[in-house]
This record gives structure tokens, sequence and C-alpha cells, in this order.
């Protein structure tokens, strides 16, 4: 159970790696509830035999948080929780009976997780896993039939070590920038043995480790996002006036489509009709990249429109080739945003 609990964690950090990452930075806070469906928990009997089981019933789980994201699509966070555990029957070589009450882990954790950009605005799926203590306390806990601990009432508190693999998604309110819903799945694991206060009897009351399947809802708040820039009131035309011109590229790309080629050959022949003395092509890039990324892509961008050109007639020498990466928005937008209008190339007849 424990070996199944930590790689279930390995797997789910380990997963988006590969994957691009939610822009999202700066200090934010949490809090949910949902439905907490645990295992059946072993009962340590005093010979050291684990010969009684405790069934147990679903039940309430709560948690808050507080953290941090690095703007990169990790995150990190601290996270208390408590979550309930009812108990309805206790079974081993004795027979069966019943068990009243009820047991509560409370939860302090260290969580590191990691948001994806699924290309979808309303939607952000994230995985992650996290490490801490946990401590179980019954309540009002009664067992009053045969199994080897028979009418016993069981009182105190025991703690150890814990992990938990966590999976969800969260949702973008629109209007309230900043603001998410969460609907989340937790995989949680107390690991070790639990001792605990047998009333009445000489030995205590020990369990082994807890684990149990956790679906929560929520809400999500991070400080200091801004909203989104307001869209433009229309698409910019690929020709402009002044004897400007625009090329587009898709996403990553410095390679001119057919729509990019003719655009570029219309420059071409326009330069011969009209008195030019220089033909400047200014690449530029949307901030989906670093800014080292950017100021590369926009200088590929550039030599392809300045290649297309000698290739429709324009001298070389009359060609300047410059870069400006994310410098120059068309579209201004926030960090890490794929805008199409700013993957572009400018050329001007001067």
């Amino acid at each position: 159970m424990r070996i199944r609990s930590v790689t279930v964690a390995a797997i789910l950090l380990t997963m988006p790696l590969a994957a691009r990452a939610q822009p999202f930075q700066g200090f934010y806070i949490g809090a949910g509830a949902g439905y907490h469906l645990p295992m059946d928990i072993t009962v340590i009997t005093p010979a050291g035999n684990s010969s009684s089981t405790l069934h147990t019933n679903g039940s309430f789980i709560g948690s808050g948080s507080v953290g941090y994201g690095l703007g990169n699509g990790l995150r990190f966070e601290l996270q208390g929780g408590a979550q309930q555990t009812s108990l309805s029957t206790v079974s081993g070589s004795g027979g069966t009976g019943t068990v009243s009450g009820n047991r509560r882990t409370y939860s302090a954790m260290a969580n590191v997780l990691f948001d994806m950009d699924i290309g979808a605005n309303w939607i952000y799926p994230y995985v992650g896993g996290g490490a801490g203590y946990a401590w179980t306390s019954p309540q009002g806990m009664t067992i009053t039939a045969p199994p080897p601990v028979a009418q016993s009432t069981i009182t105190g508190s025991s703690g150890g070590f814990a992990v938990q693999a966590i999976g969800g998604v969260s949702f973008p309110i629109p209007n309230v920038p900043g603001l998410s819903l969460t609907a989340e799945y937790r995989y949680f694991h107390l690991q070790g043995k639990q001792t605990f206060q047998n009333v009445g009897h000489a030995m205590n009351f020990v369990t082994d480790s807890e684990d149990s399947h956790n679906f929560l809802l929520g809400v999500r708040y991070a400080f200091g996002v801004t909203p989104p820039p307001t869209p433009a009131a229309a698409v910019v035309p690929a020709v402009v006036p002044a004897r400007s011109y625009l090329v587009f590229f898709d996403w990553d790309k410095a390679v001119l489509t057919d729509r990019a080629r003719a655009i570029v050959k219309e420059a071409a022949e326009a330069s011969a009709k009209v008195q030019t003395t220089k033909i400047e092509v200014n690449g530029n890039a949307d901030t989906s990249g670093s800014p080292a990324y950017n100021m590369a892509v926009s200088m590929r961008r550039a030599q392809a429109v300045a290649a297309e050109l000698v290739k429709d007639g324009v001298p070389k020498t009359a060609i300047a080739i410059q870069a400006f990466g994310d410098t120059k928005l068309l579209v201004p937008t926030a960090p890490g945003v794929r805008e199409p209008q700013n993957r572009r190339v400018e050329i001007i007849l001067r």
C-alpha cells in the first residue's frame, strides 16, 4: 500500500514536464470541501498479527491553503486539512461486531503543483503531490462486540508522516481576474502504526496506516492578476495604409504560408512602382516564449521575408532587417500569451 501511494505521487509529479505552463505568478489562497472515502483500517493485535479490520464509511473533508506561483506553471503551497472517517463494524477471527463514533484526521502538508495550458482559456488541469504530518483522534469511538478488542472505548490521538497525490482542474471566472473554481482529487496516505488508549484494557489499541480517496470542490484566488486586454474591434488587415505590409506567422514558426508569399510579392511589386530608397523588414513575436527565444524567432521571420523579397526581384542591398522580439506588440497581452497578430513581420517602403 505504501509503495503504491508513493508511486502514484511520483507519476503525477513527472507527467507535466513536457506540458506548457499556465502563466501564473504571485501569492494565492484557496479552500475546498467535499467527500472523503476512506479504505478499511487494519487493527494490529498485541501479538503482532493483523487479524481484525475496521470497516469504514465515507464522510466529510475540508481544506485551506496558501501558496505562491512562479509564473512557469509551478506552484508551492502550504495546506491544512481535516477529514472524518465514520466507522461501522469490526471483523476478525473472533467474529464481527459494531463500532460507534468516528476518527478525525488533521493534516499539515507542503505541496508542489503544476498548472498546464492545454490551449483552452476556460480550463487548466493541474497535477502534483505533497508531504507532511497528520494526526488522528477517535471521536466517541466504542467497540461493542467480541473481536480481539471487545467492549472497548478508544481515546487519545496519534500521528505520523503523510503523503498525497493530487490531480485537478481549475476554471477561471471571466469577470473576476484571479478567481477560479476548482475540482480536485487527492489520494492520501498516513504512514505507520497509530497507537491509542484502550480504556479499561491493559493493551493499547493499535491500527495500521490509513489510505483514502478524496474529492473536493473549491475556490482559489490569486492576488495581483490583471484583467485581460480588451480585444481589438476588428482584425488588422494583411495590407495596411502608408506603404506598409504585414506578414503573419503560425505559432513557433518562421515559415511563409501561401498567403504570406502573396503579401510579400505585392510589397515587392509596389516597391518597383513607387519611389523607395529603403525597404525595412521588421520581425516580431508574441509573449509566449522567453525574451531571448522571441528575439531569435522574430529574426528568423524577418530573414525569411527578406529572402522572399529578393526572390521576387528586390535588390538585397535595398533591404534593412531588424528583429524586435516581443517589445513591439500589435495587441498588448500578458506574458505567456499566444497572440496571432503579434507573430508578424512588417514591410515598410521608405
